[in-house]
């Protein structure tokens, strides 16, 4: 994969119609099949973790819920973010950097595995060829439309299928590589 060292991975969870989020960014219909179980599978996904890379809608959309959700370093690719909140000037960077300058950035600060997340970065990453893997959650929802998990890509990029998992409410998590 291009010579690089820090590993992109993706955990996320898309409806059956590959969608991430509603038009404005909601969850809602994401959030209720939460269990103890999603919650293993994602504790267990983030033990290889070092850090976060997210987008700016993502990052808004986090700074409006009740607790920070990030237990580790964030990294945040926006050219629009001037300003952090105090409260996370430790926990978050700002980045305007592409995603193969990301990852030689990350890896030169000691990153090693990073989890990429949000619609628009996903797609940056994949279409720059920078993401090693690929975990995808379908929940058994057809939104109809919403903010996309795949866009347009100027190539194929060929994933391994490595395991499928079907968990008690319905949810199937698949598990991709690079080949």
């Amino acid at each position: 994969m291009n010579g690089k060292v820090t590993k992109a991975s993706v955990y996320i969870g898309a409806s059956l119609d590959g969608f991430i989020a509603r038009k404005d960014g909601n969850i809602d219909w994401l959030v209720k099949f939460e269990s103890p179980e999603i919650g293993h599978s994602y504790e267990k996904f983030m033990q290889h973790i070092d850090a976060h890379v997210i987008g700016r809608s993502t990052f808004e959309k986090v700074l409006g819920f009740t607790q920070w959700p990030f237990k580790k370093k964030v990294f945040v690719l926006s050219t629009t973010i001037n300003e952090l909140p105090q409260h996370l000037k430790e926990k978050v960077t700002v980045l305007s950097l592409a995603p193969h300058e990301v990852l030689q950035y990350l890896s030169n600060k000691g990153f090693s595995h990073i989890y990429v997340d949000g619609g628009k970065v996903i797609q940056q990453f994949l279409k720059e060829d920078c993401i090693d893997e690929l975990i995808i959650t379908r929940i058994p929802v057809l939104l109809g439309s919403g903010i996309p998990l795949f866009g347009w890509l100027d190539h194929e990029l060929c994933f391994n299928h490595t395991g499928t998992e079907v968990f008690s409410n319905g949810l199937v998590k698949s598990h991709y590589k690079r080949g």
